[in-house]
């Protein structure tokens, strides 16, 4: 592994779960644990660093419902609501339907289609985007409908040092669009503003790798920079975080759970699953997160919209 990254723990010496690795820079599936049962603090602590280590985690055979799925999550982090801007489930404000056509898939026959389409990491247009995401699968195609993602870590130790150097100097403006032309996905982006100026290289708060952060859904432009010269070293860099070497493809199963960290990689949802005549529901958690903090130390500054809160928080807001 490149040596500008610190390098993940010697799989073998966890003492309380088993660590498969799936590529040379990420995912892991881990064995050895049942969420349906108390789970020690030894457990839990070597999961928190299989994560960092491996970004993204794969559990199979969970088979969580929902109040199981809120329970697990909880002892990782804060929950936030369901989706900071297109709501929950009933009576499990904690938890999104991620089902095969959810209102945040409506635009998708509108976008001009590159390599690194669809590709995002969750909801940076926040401030404090989510420190990482729990996917829970329900209802799953017997094939098609994969997930994939990338290591940005990974992908930043990748580039040249003169690049490195560069991107570590500039910041960009990440926000929502409300530009599908379908009502009720426009509306809720318009009813719940989110743009932010963050890093374009962040620093990982617990590894302390640099992270290229650069997510294509969200991200809009450069600061500083000219029109053209932001969208070319825009698409320079998405083509650059999508290169296969950096990302890994899930085959879900019927309750299985991914765990991914959210401050170090970006994430592909299917499409091929809109060609098939299967169905597919999965349900996700998300955990709140700090703002991001770039290589100078500096943290990452709002233009419009409230932080994410706590699901507690946030009911309480709606309350008052």
């Amino acid at each position: 592994m490149n040596t500008t990254m610190r390098a993940a723990t010697d799989p073998t010496t966890y003492q309380h779960i088993r660590v498969n690795p799936q590529t040379l820079h990420i995912g892991a599936e881990i064995e050895g644990v049942d969420f349906k049962q108390p789970v020690t603090a030894g457990t839990l602590q070597e999961i928190r660093q299989a994560l960092v280590d491996w970004k993204v985690i794969f559990f199979r055979d969970q088979n969580l419902d929902h109040a199981q799925h809120v329970e697990m999550a909880r002892q990782f982090g804060e929950c936030t609501i369901g989706h900071a801007v297109f709501g929950h489930v009933d009576e499990y404000p904690e938890v999104y339907s991620v089902a095969k056509m959810r209102t945040a898939n409506a635009n998708r026959e509108l976008k001009k289609k590159t390599p690194w389409t669809g590709w995002h990491t969750d909801i940076t247009a926040a401030i404090n985007p989510p420190m990482a995401s729990i996917l829970r699968g329900v209802t799953i195609p017997p094939y098609g409908g994969d997930t994939l993602w990338t290591n940005l870590a990974a992908a930043y130790a990748g580039l040249s040092e003169p690049m490195r150097g560069f991107l570590e100097t500039l910041r960009g403006v990440h926000k929502f669009e409300a530009t599908s032309g379908k009502a009720e996905y426009d509306g809720s982006v318009k009813r719940r503003v989110l743009v932010s100026e963050h890093p374009l290289v962040t620093v990982h708060p617990e590894s302390g790798d640099k992270v290229l952060y650069v997510s294509p859904s969200f991200l809009k432009s450069i600061v500083g920079l000219t029109p053209r010269e932001s969208e070319q070293l825009l698409q320079l860099l998405w083509e650059h975080v999508v290169r296969t070497e950096y990302t890994v493809r899930f085959k879900w199963n019927a309750g299985d759970i991914a765990f991914w960290d959210n401050r170090s990689t970006s994430h592909l949802a299917p499409t091929d699953i809109f060609e098939s005549d299967y169905d597919r529901q999965l349900y996700r958690i998300t955990l709140v997160g700090e703002v991001p903090v770039g290589v100078d130390g500096k943290p990452s500054t709002p233009i419009d919209g409230d932080p994410i809160l706590s699901v507690e928080q946030e009911l309480a807001r709606r309350a008052a």
